[in-house]
């Protein structure tokens, strides 16, 4: 990584136009009207990568220091897939207030936040707290990244299997981050049947030892009315989509219905060894890049904020995510099969697609400022 100018710095002329004098003629221009910021410094297309490094990757809690160089590759990703600026941001802070007030406090450096591996359950209230103090995209991509991704994935693996979304019975493994999000995103997308499970077994209204977040997805998820444990909730599922990092039994797998569909996304290790996924289901999907369908979060990130900052948007909502969603599960068309529910990240149109499909939404949902 490294800064670069974007003009050039040859001579004294050149020195007195960038710095002393002047740019104190930008200077008094942002004064008099703050909103030309985005024109005249690099806000419009810079996001500040942060992170408390208390959930990094497979890591788990190794501290601001040694996650770093995660969030330094983050940055290289949102340069390289979306042309967006990132600054990797590493915070030594742990109460979630704090952690809160000092980046509102950076807020004015940056076009929108996006925070990285930050634990469940401070991670919900950090995203909710500031966004609803500043005025520019705040995400959690471990959250909304990846489930965009797995909505993208699943619109195909539907169409494939020939499914409707409202009679499509879902299991989510794992409540935490990840789970929450792909459960509010598959729901805002048509998904009605959907039970998420915990060590607990399925979140349910009933239960009592449940965290807030955990009682608003029982009472969000309630309809299809699953109770029991994982392979109770497994029986006669047309989807498994697993983000908790155990192991799911092939006794379980083997009570899905006909024509399953699974994504096995843990990271190293799937919840479901892919061999053994795909002898009962038809389509099958990991995090991993050395197998067919990896729900890869590279795939949503840099487009989104691409899309997010040249319409100046002030947050992203919920439209915005099935808006990407889609675009995603657009491109792979005609190619789709069952090792191809997915497009590469190193497809050329997905950035542009994502950002293109997210200034649409975001203009459509009053969030867009240009």
């Amino acid at each position: 990584m490294e800064i670069a100018a974007t003009a050039p710095l040859r001579d004294a002329d050149d020195l007195s136009l960038s710095y002393t004098p002047g740019v104190a003629r930008v200077c008094e221009a942002i004064a008099e009207d703050p909103a030309v910021a985005d024109d005249y410094t690099w806000v419009s297309n810079t996001v500040a990568v942060i992170t408390d490094g208390s959930a990094v990757l497979g890591l788990g809690d190794i501290g601001p220091t040694a996650s770093l160089p995660v969030m330094e590759g983050k940055a290289i990703l949102f340069k390289q897939f979306g042309g967006v600026d990132a600054i990797p941001l590493a915070l030594d802070v742990r109460d979630p207030d704090d952690f809160v007030d000092t980046v509102v406090r950076m807020a004015p450096s940056f076009g929108g936040i996006n925070l990285e591996d930050i634990a469940a359950p401070r991670c919900f209230e950090i995203e909710r707290a500031l966004q609803a103090r500043v005025d520019i995209p705040v995400f959690h991509d471990d959250q909304h990244g990846t489930a965009i991704v797995t909505l993208a994935a699943l619109l195909n693996a539907l169409r494939l299997t020939g499914r409707d979304a409202a009679d499509t019975k879902v299991v989510i493994s794992g409540a935490g981050a990840a789970g929450v999000a792909i459960a509010r995103i598959l729901l805002a997308s048509g998904i009605r049947k959907l039970a998420v499970v915990d060590r607990g077994g399925v979140v349910h209204p009933a239960r009592t030892d449940l965290t807030p977040i955990k009682a608003e997805i029982a009472f969000e998820t309630s309809e299809w009315g699953r109770t029991g444990q994982l392979p109770d909730a497994l029986d006669g599922a047309d989807v498994f989509i697993g983000v908790s990092g155990g192991t799911v039994g092939e006794s379980a797998i083997e009570r899905m219905a006909d024509d399953a569909i699974i994504f096995a996304l843990a990271n190293p290790t799937p919840e479901v060894h892919p061999d053994i996924a795909r002898r009962h289901a038809r389509v099958v999907a990991t995090g991993r890049s050395d197998y067919p369908n990896q729900i890869n979060n590279v795939l949503a990130f840099p487009g989104l904020f691409r899309g997010a900052l040249d319409v100046r948007a002030s947050k992203v909502t919920e439209g915005m995510k099935v808006a990407a969603a889609r675009a995603l599960s657009d491109l792979v068309g005609d190619a789709l099969s069952e090792s191809y529910v997915v497009p590469s990240p190193f497809d050329d149109r997905v950035a542009p697609a994502v950002a293109g499909a997210v200034m649409a939404a975001a203009r459509r949902d009053g969030v867009a400022r240009r």
